[in-house]
C-alpha cells in the first residue's frame, strides 16, 4: 500500500460512483480505471458501472471487494461493479444514487458516450457532484462541447492540450469549474526493465522464442494499439518498407515489425493484404493477437528496441507511457497527448505551456525534446469531421518522414537506445511528469476531495433569460 496515501475506515470513506470501462477488462480506459480504484481504495469506496459490449454479466452486482484488500493488504476495502451494456442510462444511475448514495460521480471518455448524463446534470448536481477526467484529441478548441464541460463540477484534463482546451471553451465560465491536469499513470512496478535474473526472465526468453522461433534480430520496432484508422499503421508499414529498402542486403532479415493487434479490423483496415502488397509474406512482419496480462505486455515493450505510434490523432496515447516505464524508447507523431511524453522545452528550457495564443506543438515551433523520444511533427494538417464533432484537426505524418525516425534509431548504438530509454523511465517516474500510477492517484484523490469538500449544490430550478444563442466562435487562432 503506498504510505502517502491516507487510510481511512470504510464508514469514514467517501464513495464515489464511477462510470467508465469494466475495470476487470483490458481496454485503456479500463486499465487506468483499474489503477485508480485498486490503489485509492484506502481512501474512497467506490462503485464501479463497468462497460463492456454485450456484457455476459449484465445486470449483476458483483463484489470485488476482498480481492481488493489482498492486492493493497487492508482489511476493509469496499469496491462493488455494476456491469453494464453500455455506459449506463439515466434509470441504472437514478437507482445508483438512491442505493448507493455516492458522494460524487466520476466518468471518462469521449463526451459523445454521455450524452444522456449531460443532460441529467441539473438533476444529478442538485445532490452530489460531476467530475469527468477528459480528452480532446486535437485543435481547434471544439466550441461545439462548451455545454458538456459546462455540466460538470470538476474537469480533470488527461493532456495539458486538453486542459487548455477546457479553459478556452468555457472562457469566463471557467472560473467556476475546477480544471486541473491530471494525466494517465502507469504502475512502475509492473511495467519496468526486465534484466537477467529477474523473476519474469523466463517470460522473456520464452515470449521471444514463441514470436520469433529462435531468430536473433538487431533492431525490433514494436506497434502496440487498435486496427483503427486514425492510428496510421499502414504508414508504418510503407516507412518499415521504406527503411529496408536502405538497409545492405545482409541486413534486411535482421530488422523486424511486431505489432500487438488485430490484424483485420473493419475499423482499420486488413493489413496482412497491406503487408503483402508491400512486401510479399515479409516473416519480419510479426503480429501478436492474443489478450495478455499487464506484465506480458511489460515482456513486449521489453523485447523492443523502441516503440512506435504514428496516430495522426491521438488524445494521450497509452502506450507510449508503458513503453517509457519499461525503459524503452519511442517514436510518434507531434500530436494530442503524445507531445507531453515527448517532454517539448520553450526557450527557457521549461517543459511547454499551452495558451490561447500557442495551443499545440503540431506546427514545430519547439524541436527541443526529451532524449527518449524521436518526434516525427505532422506534414499536413487538414479539418476533417462529422455531424456530432463537426471539426477537428487531423495530423498526418509523411511516411516519409516516418521511414527516416525508423532509420535514426535503428543507427543508434545499443547503449544509447538503452541509456535514452532508460532516461524516459526516469522522468515518466518522476513528480514533473506526473505519469505514474502514484502521482495519478495523489491527484485524484485531491481532486475529489477538493470537490466534495467545496460543492455546492444547484438549486431545483432557475431563471433563465431567452435571448438568441451566440455563435460559437473560435477565441484562439489557427496558426500559433
Amino acid at each position: 500500500m503506498n504510505q502517502s496515501f491516507k487510510y481511512l475506515p470504510q464508514n469514514k470513506r467517501k464513495k464515489i460512483l464511477l462510470i467508465c470501462d469494466d475495470i476487470r477488462v483490458h481496454s485503456g480506459v479500463a486499465t487506468v480505471a483499474k489503477e485508480m480504484v485498486i490503489n485509492t481504495v484506502q481512501h474512497f469506496n467506490w462503485v464501479n458501472v463497468g462497460a463492456a459490449i454485450n456484457h455476459p454479466e449484465q445486470g449483476k452486482r458483483i463484489d470485488l471487494s476482498e480481492d481488493s484488500n489482498n492486492r493493497l493488504n487492508i482489511p476493509d476495502a469496499s469496491v462493488f461493479l455494476y456491469p453494464q451494456n453500455g455506459y449506463g442510462n439515466p434509470d441504472i444511475i437514478r437507482q445508483l444514487l438512491k442505493m448507493e448514495k455516492p458522494d460524487a460521480i466520476f466518468f471518462f471518455t469521449d463526451p459523445r458516450y454521455w450524452e444522456w448524463l449531460f443532460q441529467m446534470e441539473n438533476e444529478i448536481r442538485t445532490k452530489i457532484p460531476m467530475v469527468y477526467l477528459n480528452i480532446w484529441d486535437d485543435m481547434p478548441a471544439p466550441m461545439y462541447n462548451e455545454s458538456y464541460y459546462e455540466s460538470c463540477d470538476t474537469l480533470l484534463a488527461i493532456s495539458k492540450q486538453t486542459e487548455n482546451i477546457n479553459r478556452i471553451v468555457l472562457g469566463d465560465k471557467a472560473k467556476d469549474k475546477l480544471i486541473a491536469y491530471v494525466p494517465h499513470g502507469i504502475n512502475e512496478e509492473v511495467f519496468r526493465p526486465i534484466k537477467e535474473g529477474d523473476k519474469h526472465w523466463d517470460d522473456f526468453l520464452n515470449t521471444k522464442k514463441k514470436l520469433f522461433g529462435g531468430k536473433e534480430y538487431e533492431h525490433i520496432f514494436f506497434f502496440n494499439s487498435r486496427n483503427i484508422r486514425r492510428k496510421c499503421i499502414s504508414d508504418l508499414f510503407v516507412a518499415f518498407k521504406l527503411f529496408k529498402d536502405q538497409l545492405p542486403e545482409d541486413k534486411k532479415d535482421k530488422v523486424a515489425l511486431l505489432l500487438h493487434t488485430q490484424p483485420v479490423d473493419d475499423n482499420g483496415t486488413d493489413l496482412f493484404a497491406v503487408r503483402d502488397m508491400l512486401l510479399g509474406e515479409d516473416p519480419n512482419i510479426l503480429f501478436s493477437t492474443e489478450r495478455i496480462s499487464a506484465e506480458s505486455m511489460n515482456v513486449l515493450y521489453n523485447l523492443a528496441d523502441v516503440t512506435v505510434l504514428p496516430s495522426s490523432n491521438e488524445g494521450w496515447g497509452l502506450a507510449l507511457t508503458e513503453s517509457m516505464m519499461a525503459g524503452t524508447m519511442i517514436i510518434a507523431n507531434v500530436t494530442g497527448g503524445m507531445q507531453d511524453q515527448m517532454r517539448f522545452e520553450d526557450e527557457n528550457g521549461d517543459w511547454i505551456k499551452f495558451d490561447s495564443n500557442f495551443c499545440s506543438n503540431h506546427f514545430g515551433t519547439y524541436k527541443k525534446h526529451g532524449k527518449w523520444a524521436i518526434p516525427v511533427f505532422p506534414s499536413n494538417t487538414s479539418v476533417v469531421g462529422s455531424p456530432k464533432t463537426p471539426y477537428i484537426f487531423d495530423d498526418r505524418l509523411d511516411f516519409r518522414d516516418l521511414a527516416d525516425a525508423l532509420m535514426q534509431s535503428y543507427k543508434m548504438s545499443k547503449k544509447d537506445i538503452k541509456e535514452r530509454g532508460l532516461a524516459g523511465r526516469e522522468w515518466v517516474t518522476s513528480d514533473e511528469s506526473m505519469a505514474s500510477s502514484r502521482k495519478m492517484n495523489e491527484n485524484v484523490i485531491k481532486y475529489l476531495n477538493q470537490t466534495i469538500d467545496n460543492f455546492k449544490p444547484r438549486n431545483n430550478f432557475e431563471f433563465i433569460k431567452i435571448d438568441k444563442l451566440r455563435v460559437k466562435q473560435l477565441q484562439h487562432k489557427l496558426i500559433y
